[in-house]
């Protein structure tokens, strides 16, 4: 029973009228049990050496979804993505937007950390293709942020260099999905110059995605 059912329960109020919205219904359950599959996958090497599955977390019926590219040390101990620097940072840059974590979707192209925080193989990010995909359907946001070249070559099949990327607007497979490719705040962090050009890229979303 919804929480809006609930409610004119109490208040003893019929409520056989009041229809459910079983797509937003059968779309959270859906994603909760493919995070169940997520937590159990063996497809390759990297389930031998994670501590936890970083499935994603936040709104799932947000209209925002963010898609970074492999969970680091810290994400692998807390099975939650950006949770170390880089997710400090990408939280300040959600708050500038008045956006909190609640407020979006946050997962990662891999699942699970490659050893040593190396970039993932191509194989591992083959095995964990058909998941990301399955939440980008199942949670069907109005736009898609990449961040960082990894997320960027998955879902755009591109091998251009971020510089060449950004500020363009790309939809998801044959879907209207607008997509954008943002710097990630780890290379933010290396680089701290270039944080100017993630307040470029948020004005250029903003001016040309309606995301409410």
């Amino acid at each position: 029973m919804s929480r809006k059912k609930e409610l004119l329960t109490l208040m003893n109020i019929d409520v056989s009228w009041l229809k459910e919205d079983t797509s937003v219904i059968n779309g959270q359950t859906r994603l909760d049990d493919l995070k169940i599959e997520v937590n159990n996958c063996h497809k390759c090497v990297l389930a031998k050496t994670r501590n936890k599955v970083v499935f994603g977390k936040g709104n799932k019926n947000s209209n925002i979804l963010i898609i970074g590219e492999a969970p680091g040390r810290e994400e692998d101990l807390a099975a939650e993505p950006f949770v170390g620097r880089a997710g400090k940072l990408l939280t300040e840059i959600l708050l500038s937007i008045k956006l909190t974590r609640d407020d979006v979707y946050i997962t990662n192209t891999v699942k699970c950390r490659p050893p040593e925080n190396r970039n993932p193989s191509s194989d591992e990010i083959e095995s964990c293709a058909s998941y990301l995909d399955q939440q980008i359907n199942l949670i069907s946001p109005k736009v898609i942020i990449l961040l960082g070249k990894i997320a960027a070559e998955r879902i755009l099949n591109s091998s251009e260099p971020m510089a060449s990327l950004r500020k363009k607007i790309y939809y998801y497979k044959d879907t209207k999905i607008p997509t954008l490719v943002f710097y990630h705040p780890a290379y933010l962090l290396r680089s701290p110059s270039e944080k100017k050009k993630v307040w470029e890229d948020i004005l250029f979303m903003r001016e040309n995605i309606n995301v409410s």
